[in-house]
């Protein structure tokens, strides 16, 4: 008999597409699934649509929220409601290919892991494809390869895509309650980072979601630093994004192993003091090697160079800018 698995879907103003997302969920290979769904005040049709889709499928449990918790929050009042011995996220704007949930847990269930994650296809409003593979696109594909198996796949930055995962519910106490102080670490980054800490992450890397990208998305495909004209703009964004990250890491050091939360704490002290060095900075390099020691040459270049000697990278983009205005692409 196959285990029950808890689908957990997290609304708000979703009235063009949630149903083509939940059509898709009951539409899995995999039938022994309960879709719970929180609603999260939205103003819009949505909330007509999850009751007319309660009332034809049994599987299927809404909650309203009276007031607006915020994406992540509303993933933590799903995610307390876990009752099965499996669940998985979903977000309400996307496409399940049929086979995933089966995909999934048969993965999972192969590798004795605690958590699998997969790839995504992106699209755009109309399904059509823009990118045949998201973490090929957003360059996570090497990282993952390299790294899958340990904490450091997801420490520096998040490399698992939350409505791709699927987990067991005994992991749950690993990472709740989920951090929500920075914009910068959502919830399926500290979800991952946590159970690599204690578990086994896994990995496929075949497309199992139509990732919808429409202009209105919470978290996407994005690069917010392609949009900047100043070397400035940039950095500025580098440092804030690894506050956020290092900082919440801080806050909740006692989740950590004793190694790295001497590592949180010196991470955190070597961001807070860039912005201090506008033009050079020769302190924490050996911080700075720890951290990205595990990215490509060029990525690890770059980043130093962004990160601690500006003067000299700010030469680099004002002429690498130049270029692709010239070329159109900026």
């Amino acid at each position: 008999m196959e285990d029950k698995i808890d689908i957990l879907l997290a609304t708000y103003n979703g009235e063009k597409y949630v149903g083509e997302q939940i059509e898709s969920i009951l539409s899995q290979t995999y039938k022994n699934i309960n879709l719970i769904i929180s609603d999260d005040k939205s103003q819009d049709n949505t909330r007509e649509i999850l009751e007319e889709y309660a009332k034809k499928d049994e599987r299927i449990t809404v909650y309203f929220q009276e007031k607006n918790l915020g994406y992540i929050k509303n993933f933590e009042f799903l995610i307390n409601q876990v009752k099965s011995e499996y669940f998985m996220l979903a977000d309400q704007d996307d496409v399940w290919l049929p086979e995933k949930v089966e995909k999934s847990i048969k993965k999972l269930k192969e590798e004795n892991a605690d958590l699998v994650f997969a790839d995504l296809e992106v699209v755009d409003k109309d399904l059509n494809t823009m990118y045949p593979s998201f973490n090929d696109f957003m360059k996570l594909t090497r990282k993952i390869n390299k790294c899958q198996k340990s904490y450091k796949m997801n420490y520096l930055y998040n490399c698992v895509t939350g409505c791709t995962l699927l987990a067991r519910s005994k992991t749950i106490e690993e990472f709740m309650p989920i951090p929500n102080k920075s914009k910068y670490l959502v919830h399926d980054h500290w979800i991952a980072l946590m159970i690599s800490l204690n578990g086994k992450l896994t990995y496929i890397p075949e497309k199992l979601i139509k990732y919808r990208q429409h202009g209105d998305n919470q978290i996407g495909t994005n690069k917010i630093s392609h949009k900047f004209k100043k070397l400035s703009q940039v950095r500025n964004l580098f440092i804030d994004v690894k506050v956020g990250v290092f900082g919440t890491y801080v806050a909740n050091n006692d989740k950590f192993p004793k190694i790295l939360q001497d590592l949180n704490r010196k991470a955190l002290k070597y961001y807070e003091m860039l912005p201090e060095k506008r033009y050079f900075n020769f302190k924490g390099w050996k911080i700075f090697h720890e951290l990205y020691k595990n990215e490509t040459f060029l990525y690890y270049i770059e980043n130093f160079m962004i990160l601690n000697l500006p003067a000299i990278a700010n030469i680099a983009f004002k002429i690498r800018y130049t270029i692709l205005k010239i070329m159109k692409k900026r």
